[in-house]
């Protein structure tokens, strides 16, 4: 069986980020006690990704990389942001230690969408945070091996994704 629309794929993988350059990073491997599985074709991951394993079967091997273009966007100076400190205190106190240089903060925006942000820097009054996805601006590369393709349960395509067992989701 191969992998194309309403199939429920599981590969492993091991993804690094700048795979060419000085900065190459290992961002996360899915092994075999957990993989990734998803429905194909649902548009939950990256588009050039599901293009890369369409066709693909099981035993198969992949190894491909996708510009940032096509994966995360390239960083948007425009998510660079200068909030201001008091928006961080919690009963009139600021906690420094969420607001620490390279820290993940979860926010929302104006109309109440969850975003997180990175610390980048703080002064007495402002607290810069980048909105950026944190690959954004990466060449990702992507290798692994295809562990199962079977067909989707007609509750799975209504749901859009794959359900996996472990929690019917």
């Amino acid at each position: 069986m191969t992998i194309e629309i309403n199939k429920v794929v599981s590969v492993t993988y091991r993804l690094e980020a700048n795979p060419e350059g000085a900065e190459k990073q290992h961002i996360e491997t899915a092994g075999k006690d957990h993989p990734l599985t998803f429905l194909f074709g649902s548009g939950g991951l990256i588009p050039a990704f599901e293009e890369n394993l369409a066709g693909k079967s099981v035993g198969d091997q992949f190894a491909f990389s996708i510009d940032p273009e096509n994966a995360y966007g390239l960083q948007d100076p425009d998510a660079l942001v200068d909030l201001p400190i008091d928006i961080f205190k919690v009963e009139g106190v600021i906690d420094m230690e969420l607001i620490r240089v390279g820290n993940m903060v979860p926010m929302s925006d104006s109309q109440g969408n969850r975003m997180d942000g990175k610390v980048m820097a703080v002064t007495a009054e402002n607290v810069k945070m980048d909105f950026n996805h944190p690959l954004a601006g990466h060449h990702l590369h992507f290798s692994g091996e295809v562990i199962e393709v079977r067909d989707a349960s007609a509750e799975e395509i209504a749901h859009g994704h794959a359900h996996t067992g472990h929690d019917g989701h």
